[in-house]
């Protein structure tokens, strides 16, 4: 019996004045690393004169969706927005925010359909989108919703990864100021339980190994310098162990992201963003994914943004997207 292949990877064009739309000619260009066909939800006019500009050999092929994987070795799948895309890169402008939530929401739907085997996303431009009227505090928050509004049920959880680190932010696109007061027992709870259930079912560990920082440093010295682990974090690690969970911690932040330290954790959870973002960029800056966790489909993203300051010039590094669609592929094939 011939087995059906499996449908191709969804990528959107993310924010089109930034480094997306050069990001994925150059994926294309190293396609054979990623090891699964993909098409892009962009404008195709724009994406061919972008590769005339950067002299990038890119044929640009406009498709349906069912059409992808067998244009995908002579040319790069476009399947066409509707809304206008022809942003000038390193110039952006809310009139472009439209083809954005677009490429994102057909996106997604073609997973939904069954017609895309994952979603892959490049980087967006949050404040450009606000100024058109998107509702939500990031990509990731979006997403959520999207799924929500079909009927599943999702609370989508960030998860960065790389061969050297995992990390888990818990409090994700807030201001600082607003981290211990949103931190709870039940959000610390409800994250490590997806983070687990997805290591499990989506990448293969049968028993994850969860460290859990502490929020203040040292993680409180108990109590003397802040109370959170005390009466927040260790009740919630208290609970999950209960659950036959193998987590650890409250570990202090300083002494928990070197190498030896790293041995002994699958993921590390953070309590706020930059306390699991500085050292899991500092180590895979170029080589690191954003995996949105808690999803009912697998989202995979670059760690990065969308580099205004080199959008257009040939600068672009596409090593991070690459990675971003490997392990969307692996996870597709898992």
């Amino acid at each position: 019996m011939t087995r059906k292949p499996r449908p191709p990877l969804a990528m959107t064009m993310g924010e089109p004045a930034g480094i997306g739309p050069e990001l994925a000619l150059r994926a294309w260009l190293r396609r054979a690393e990623i090891g699964a066909p993909f098409f892009v939800v962009a404008d195709p006019t724009a994406l061919r004169e972008l590769a005339i500009k950067l002299g990038l050999d890119v044929p640009i092929a406009t498709v349906a969706p069912a059409d992808a994987a067998e244009a995908f070795d002579r040319a790069l799948p476009v399947v066409a927005l509707g809304a206008n895309a022809a942003a000038t890169p390193g110039k952006p402008d809310a009139a472009f925010a439209r083809a954005t939530i677009e490429s994102i929401e057909r996106a997604v739907g073609y997973v939904r359909s069954g017609e895309a085997g994952a979603l892959v996303t490049n980087p967006i431009a949050k404040h450009v989108l606000y100024q058109a009227g998107f509702a939500y505090p990031g990509h990731t928050e979006f997403l959520g919703d999207l799924a929500r509004q079909w009927g599943a049920a999702a609370q989508p959880v960030m998860m960065l990864w790389s061969s050297l680190l995992c990390v888990v932010p818990v409090t994700i696109h807030i201001p600082l100021a607003d981290a211990p007061s949103t931190l709870t027992r039940e959000l610390i709870v409800s994250t490590a339980r997806i983070v687990a259930a997805d290591l499990r079912d989506r990448f293969g560990i049968a028993r994850p190994r969860l460290a859990v920082a502490g929020l203040n440093p040292h993680a409180g010295e108990e109590g003397a310098i802040g109370r959170e682990e005390i009466e927040t974090i260790r009740p919630a690690i208290a609970q999950l162990r209960a659950e036959g969970l193998e987590v650890t911690g409250p570990h202090p932040a300083d002494t928990m992201f070197h190498e030896a330290a790293r041995a002994r954790y699958d993921v590390a959870l953070a309590m706020y963003h930059d306390q699991g973002l500085v050292p899991f960029k500092t180590l895979a800056f170029d080589s690191g994914v954003n995996v949105t966790l808690g999803l009912p489909f697998i989202r995979t993203s670059p760690d990065h943004g969308t580099a205004f300051d080199i959008a257009g010039k040939g600068l672009a590094n596409p090593t991070s997207l690459i990675e971003a669609a490997r392990l969307a592929a692996r996870l597709c094939a898992a």
